[in-house]
């Protein structure tokens, strides 16, 4: 998506960025990892291949990236690319992926939620819990331009109108059953297990909107510019 290429979230924990270029060299060391392949149901790519698929998925209109980078100790007004967001300050990324929910009220989007710390060291420190929190502040704050761009982005896809507003279904997450330390963290915002582990032994869980996610009301929250990415 294009909404979010020039802003960035800062919260007390955590800085997040638009998923540019200068990342990319990061995040494919990152999708090396054995384990997080099976965490992400991920198959490995080539340097190029992700560089595509970065650019991909800024032009897809399904589709939401942030990276998570460690907060600088002085936050600027203006984040700046390569210098607030360099390989070392990076944590991870946590996505949104829409899709039309057919199987009920024709106007519902499906907003699935995924999320990853990189490194095995930063994990277990909250900016998992941190990174989550802020990133579904900015997609509640921004619902109706983040679902206009997705209605925009193909003809077949439910169309956007004054009497019939395009909204958000509910929130779901799929997670490896193994992985309790996250299936536990979506549980501690409000979301609740559906059924039984699938054939891929991944659990979904899924919640509508609680009122206690958003961080603006107490001024953690902020939105900032973000220069220079690609």
């Amino acid at each position: 998506m294009l909404i979010n290429r020039n802003t960035a979230i800062s919260t007390p924990k955590v800085l997040l960025v638009p998923y540019c270029k200068h990342h990319v060299p990061t995040y494919h060391e990152w999708m090396q990892d054995e384990d997080l392949q099976k965490a992400t149901a991920s198959e490995p790519l080539t340097l190029a291949d992700e560089h595509s698929m970065q650019q991909t998925w800024r032009r897809d209109t399904d589709k939401l990236t942030f990276i998570t980078c460690t907060l600088p100790s002085v936050v600027p007004d203006a984040i700046l690319a390569t210098t607030h967001d360099s390989f070392d300050c990076m944590l991870g990324d946590v996505n949104l992926f829409l899709t039309d929910h057919h199987d009920a009220d024709p106007s519902g989007v499906v907003a699935e939620i995924e999320l990853m710390i990189a490194r095995k060291r930063h994990q277990g420190h909250g900016y998992g819990r941190a990174s989550l929190l802020a990133f579904l502040t900015y997609v509640i704050k921004h619902e109706r331009e983040i679902l206009r761009e997705y209605s925009r982005g193909n003809a077949s896809r439910v169309e956007w109108s004054a009497g019939t507003p395009v909204r958000f279904e509910y929130f779901v997450v799929k997670i490896d059953q193994a992985n309790q330390r996250s299936v536990g963290l979506f549980e501690s915002v409000g979301f609740v297990k559906v059924g039984e582990a699938n054939y891929f032994c991944e659990v979904e869980l899924r919640c509508e909107q609680p009122a206690g996610w958003s961080m603006d009301a107490d001024g953690e929250y902020r939105e900032l510019r973000y220069e220079g990415g690609d």
